[in-house]
């Protein structure tokens, strides 16, 4: 499968097979998904069978998606000090990029892991095993995600996010890319809402925006600098709708993937299409003028 670079969705339930996300995504509008290709909060990795590979990919065809990516487990800590737990964690990580690779997902979204003890070793153990990894598998890429700065997580700062990049060896970078999340880049102090041209002068001095690969499309339940990860409807939380009016208006965003985030609450297929909805509205209109 050959995808173009854009497309606007959500994540999507894999529950049945993976074959069943495409309806879903098309059934809420969506024109690019995000999945799990396992069960995420378990470390039991399952073997997609061939049969249901084509069938997968038959139906993303069908539906007309223009993007799917792949987003890895929860329980994977590839800065972990614990040998045992990198070691898991990089068995884990091996295998979501050998589905995705299978399915011609093109981009697995990666959370950088959690150091627990000394934030320089925890980004050198990330980027060990990412090298490790990116070697033994060839082909999808990797979109390191923004995070709120929880704990002891990686990834808070823009110039964190270069560093782990810039800790994997040449030949494998053109495969890292990053993933930008609204919700998460707010918590960790980056001010979307009243700052926006600050905040993404600062990603492209630092990241630069040809590796802004995927957005997270979330608004947020907590305030700015939080650092609590806690996603909210669209316009509906402390970020409001006037950086998601930007994202959907602005040239430099058109040809990243967006996907939202925002919370189910036990209606999942009507809340993500009400989202994308609000979202393509927002594309739509003009900007006012002052």
């Amino acid at each position: 499968m050959t995808f173009g670079s854009d497309g606007l969705g959500a994540h999507v339930s894999t529950a049945g097979g993976v074959s069943n996300a495409p309806e879903r995504g098309a059934s809420v509008g969506a024109t690019a998904i995000q999945i799990f290709t396992k069960t995420p909060n378990q470390w039991r990795e399952p073997r997609i069978s061939e049969a249901e590979v084509s069938r997968f990919k038959h139906e993303v065809t069908r539906v007309g998606l223009r993007a799917v990516v792949a987003h890895d487990s929860y329980l994977i800590n590839l800065a972990s000090p614990d040998s045992r737990l990198r070691t898991k964690s990089i068995r884990s990580f091996t295998q979501e990029l050998l589905r995705s690779k299978a399915l011609g997902v093109p981009y697995v979204v990666t959370h950088p892991g959690n150091y627990m003890d000394d934030r320089e070793a925890g980004l050198e153990r990330n980027a060990r095993a990412y090298t490790e990894c990116l070697t033994e598998v060839t082909g999808p890429r990797i979109a390191i995600e923004t995070t709120a700065g929880t704990g002891t997580a990686l990834g808070a700062r823009f110039e964190e996010l270069a560093e782990l990049r810039r800790l994997v060896p040449a030949r494998l970078r053109r495969r890292i890319g990053f993933c930008a999340d609204t919700c998460h880049l707010y918590a960790a102090g980056y001010d979307l809402r009243d700052d926006w041209d600050g905040v993404w002068a600062e990603w492209e001095r630092t990241l630069g925006f040809e590796r802004l690969w995927v957005m997270h499309l979330n608004d947020s339940k907590t305030p700015l600098g939080s650092r609590r990860d806690r996603h909210e409807w669209i316009a509906e939380g402390t970020l409001g709708p006037a950086p998601f009016r930007r994202v959907m208006q602005e040239a430099r965003f058109a040809h990243t993937v967006k996907l939202i985030e925002t919370p189910k609450a036990g209606e999942g297929e009507f809340h993500d299409r009400r989202m994308l909805r609000r979202l393509r509205a927002y594309a739509r209109r003009k900007p006012s003028v002052p």
